[in-house]
């Protein structure tokens, strides 16, 4: 029996937001909120922190733009799921295009998730407010004082896969992009 192509990148997606959250579980239930725990030594360590914002910890507009960012985030998810199923419905994208577009969407399913029920589950938050539990640190250049100077942000496997599939897109998949544009 063939698989469709739809029903694979529907098996990724949901094996990428499975592994995201189950990390994060361990994270939230393993390690206290600040913990960090070294892994390859001082450059990669499991620190363990909530962002309330978006990126790089970003916030803006108090409870009003946190009910803001999590209701972009959906119908943004909702868009590429969209997009995707239109893309692969009609067979106008190479299979390198849906796969960079399903990473993309998987990492802000992922996020979402967290934004919705995190707050609700964890008991801190009302639906929509929950914060954003990010844990792979790489301080990777510091300076002579030992204070880090290149690349301090705390991030998640969500946000991994939202960088690695739209990195993958911006290097291998361009062409496809510009002539869409035409």
């Amino acid at each position: 029996m063939k698989v469709s192509r739809g029903t694979r990148l529907l098996v990724l997606g949901i094996l990428l937001v499975v592994i995201d959250q189950v990390v994060k579980y361990l994270v939230k239930t393993n390690m206290a909120l600040g913990e960090q725990i070294p892994v390859i030594g001082n450059w990669f360590r499991l620190c363990f922190v909530e962002n309330e914002g978006m990126a790089f910890g970003m916030k803006f507009g108090g409870s009003v733009g946190k009910f803001l960012l999590s209701a972009f985030r959906i119908v943004l998810f909702g868009a590429l799921c969209w997009w995707i199923s239109s893309l692969d419905r009609h067979k106008k994208a190479p299979t390198g295009v849906l796969v960079g577009l399903t990473l993309i969407t998987a990492g802000a399913f992922g996020n979402i998730i967290d934004c919705l029920f995190y707050g609700l589950i964890w008991d801190y938050a009302p639906f929509m407010f929950g914060k954003v539990v990010d844990m792979f640190y790489f301080p990777l250049i510091h300076n002579a004082a030992g204070e880090v100077i290149f690349f301090s942000p705390v991030f998640n496997f969500a946000d991994s896969c939202v960088t690695v599939g739209a990195f993958y897109l911006l290097l291998f998949h361009w062409k496809f992009f510009m002539k869409e544009e035409n």
